[in-house]
């Protein structure tokens, strides 16, 4: 009998050899097999799994017309595909695809192995436990993917070197990398990830930045978008990076401490052409004009209690004459006279201009833009009027609301939700 180390292909191991099982008996096992694929996906997928599992039951049942029909590979392909979850990383589950189908019977299992487009997306994690028997099974999923780009994330809670070295094999299949910083005793060496597109780090609990800095330093040669939300950066940290190593970077995600970051960013990445910047929006300090000709999708996100009453600089040292997307969320009151200017000055052909909730701008001045840009389409949320700051200030000076008052503040902000106590509307003039 032929046997099998690895845990991932124990469940089947046992079926390899045995003697040939009665037919019926083999129908009731792969159907009970399909009623556990059906179980085992999601609910949209659940209609074209079912659709395709019964083509295969209904011609694997017994019939006394004609013998038992197996169902072509690419049939059966084609319905394992379907059963994939649809998270964008899978782990190595028994209960779920692509695991499960290896589980029910021989022919399905060799379907399934033999299926590299089962294999290609995986999270893999570094702990201090249990590596040897973790390597093997990412070892062993890697090999099925057959040499098709790879999707995957990693996770490190101790050192980056293990998982690298299992990776050396499959280095140039990574097209998309998700890179997760716990407690991490080094950085992650990006040399050799050649065929890498698309990079995201994210920083979870771990305060020192230098061996993150270590892998953004040297980035891969076809490397276009990064995305680096949960890392904190001033101007003065984005100095620590060359020209030559973000130059070929087409999409940037940062959270920036401060306004001044961002020029450096259109310095460091030319042909730069969706940016988007979250974080502590602090008006420029060092004015430093820059002009960037490829800049086409702007979106921005900051925290409405550190605005800057309109007055940002951003757009004051900004020329984007490519821009055709703006998108702005959360800074307060819009820099108006600021923005206008810079539309003249660019001559940009914008197209969407979309301020979302906390943004406060009036018709007069989306009108002005209309003006300026005839074919400009405006996005506006309901709240995007709403000044927070007097909201807050009326809160506190107005105890005693009137039920207009209550009224025009549900006008503003239609899901806020009002609980007046029964005092609430206590006059106490009336008392003395």
């Amino acid at each position: 009998m032929q046997k099998s180390n690895s845990n991932v292909d124990s469940p089947v191991s046992a079926t390899i050899g045995e003697p040939q099982k009665p037919l019926n008996e083999m129908i009731v096992r792969k159907n009970s097999g399909l009623e556990k694929v059906r179980k085992g996906v999601s609910y949209r997928q659940r209609p074209l799994v079912e659709e395709r599992a019964n083509i295969v039951q209904s011609n694997t049942s017994p019939k006394a017309s004609r013998p038992v029909w197996r169902p072509p590979t690419e049939i059966l392909s084609e319905v394992f595909i379907y059963c994939l979850p649809k998270d964008e990383y899978l782990s190595p589950t028994p209960q779920v695809a692509p695991l499960l189908l290896t589980t029910i019977c021989r022919r399905w299992r060799e379907v399934a192995v033999g299926l590299p487009s089962l294999w290609c997306r995986l999270q893999m994690k570094a702990e201090h436990d249990n590596w040897k028997k973790r390597a093997l099974c990412y070892n062993l999923w890697l090999k099925r993917s057959g040499g098709c780009p790879l999707s995957l994330r990693l996770e490190c809670h101790t050192n980056w070197s293990e998982l690298q070295s299992l990776l050396q094999p499959y280095i140039q299949q990574i097209s998309s990398l998700k890179l997760d910083f716990f407690a991490c005793d080094g950085p992650f060496m990006m040399e050799g990830f050649h065929a890498l597109k698309e990079l995201t780090i994210h920083k979870y609990g771990f305060d020192h930045t230098s061996a993150i800095d270590h892998s953004l330093s040297k980035l891969p040669v076809n490397l276009r978008h990064l995305n680096m939300t949960t890392l904190l950066y001033s101007r003065k940290d984005l100095d620590f990076f060359s020209d030559s190593a973000w130059a070929r970077l087409t999409h940037v995600e940062i959270n920036v401490n401060g306004l001044d970051a961002f020029p450096r960013i259109l310095h460091l990445c030319p042909n730069l052409s969706s940016a988007v910047m979250i974080g502590i929006l602090d008006p420029i300090k060092t004015p430093e004009p820059v002009t960037h000709v490829n800049l086409q999708s702007l979106r921005m996100s900051g925290d409405v209690f550190l605005s800057s009453a309109g007055a940002l600089g951003l757009f004051d040292v900004l020329t984007l004459p490519n821009l055709r997307v703006v998108e702005a969320r959360n800074i307060g009151p819009w820099p108006h006279e600021e923005f206008k200017e810079f539309l003249i000055r660019s001559e940009c052909p914008l197209e969407s201009l979309i301020f979302g909730n906390a943004v406060h701008s009036t018709y007069q001045q989306r009108e002005q833009y209309a003006a300026l840009i005839p074919t400009l389409e405006l996005s506006v949320e309901p709240d995007s009027n709403f000044d927070m700051h007097e909201f807050l200030e009326d809160l506190g000076s107005e105890a005693d609301s009137t039920d207009q008052q209550q009224e025009d503040y549900v006008t503003l902000v239609p899901s806020v939700e009002f609980i007046i106590e029964p005092d609430s509307d206590f006059d106490i003039q009336f008392l003395l």
